[in-house]
């Protein structure tokens, strides 16, 4: 299991001192299964008067910080150490009976998995382009299904930087055919949900090579912020789907949330107090690397 150490800088910069609110982070890694924090250190600058810890139902970790002090600067550092390992999806891991589209879940995983279908989004264009993926009768072959669906996007959909708050409708998103990682993301998880297939939205990074550059929302070296899907598929339970770069399995990818709506995902949020052109503009910075053993 490779280790990989990720980096974050957020720093905001304002024309003066101004007073700062509570502000949100969702910054260290899940600890899942397959990828396990060794190590995580969060440093702010100037530093809060309280910071408290917490996880949600789902597993997320979420960190408040409330300020007392004044500052013309706001800096948040995240660095952690991951143990992180790769994780395939094959036809064998799916239980017998989810083997073929259409299938219905256990009653037993059922009540955790509702919120992650209901309710089925119902639009007309997104319905008629996810025929393409199922025969006449609608059924189809659970494995091809959701790797023909996470490869189409990326082949079909450019991909590029939208600097703007939010997410595209996925409607949106397919009369413009692009978007970003994060539209490409909710556009997948709107046809699976459509299908009655359980799907949530996932924020985290992407560990590149050092050479390699990717566009998305940020400069980058090695790595970027990124989003992505996971479908629960019984067997396996939630697999990881990256219709932006048409990869499936986790390779790469390293979770940090993961909800029921992109809005619960937001990395760094938070209010301060002063005039609107005081704001001089916000920077981020994504380091990913292996590290040696």
């Amino acid at each position: 299991m490779p280790i990989l150490s990720i980096k974050h800088v957020t720093t905001y910069r304002y024309r003066r001192a101004v007073a700062f609110g509570a502000h949100r982070m969702m910054l260290r890694p899940r600890d899942d299964a397959d990828q396990r924090v060794l190590q995580a250190e969060l440093a702010i600058t100037p530093e809060p008067r309280e910071l408290a810890w917490e996880r949600d139902r789902l597993g997320n970790h979420i960190a408040i910080a409330q300020f007392a002090e004044r500052s013309n600067e706001l800096r948040f550092t995240s660095h952690v150490c991951l143990d992180h390992a790769s994780k395939e999806f094959r036809p064998a891991d799916i239980e017998q009976y989810a083997s073929n589209y259409p299938f219905s879940y256990s009653a037993e995983d059922w009540p955790q998995l509702r919120r992650f279908i209901l309710p089925v989004p119902v639009h007309a264009n997104l319905r008629r382009w996810g025929d393409q993926f199922f025969r006449a009768d609608g059924s189809a072959d659970t494995h091809a299904l959701l790797v023909q669906i996470t490869r189409t996007i990326y082949q079909t959909f450019r991909h590029n930087a939208r600097h703007e708050k939010g997410i595209q409708l996925p409607v949106r998103t397919l009369a413009l055919g692009s978007g970003s990682c994060r539209d490409l993301a909710v556009l997948m998880v709107a046809a699976l949900r459509s299908r009655g297939i359980a799907a949530r939205f996932v924020s985290g990074y992407l560990h590149l090579g050092e050479e390699v550059q990717f566009e998305d929302e940020h400069s980058l070296m090695g790595g970027n912020t990124h989003a992505w899907v996971q479908a629960y598929i019984p067997g396996p339970c939630w697999v990881d789907f990256d219709p932006s770069a048409g990869v499936v399995g986790n390779h790469n990818l390293i979770r940090v949330a993961a909800v029921h709506h992109p809005s619960y995902a937001i990395p760094l949020q938070g209010t301060w107090y002063g005039n609107a052109s005081d704001h001089l503009g916000m920077q981020v910075a994504v380091r990913v690397k292996a590290m040696n053993h």
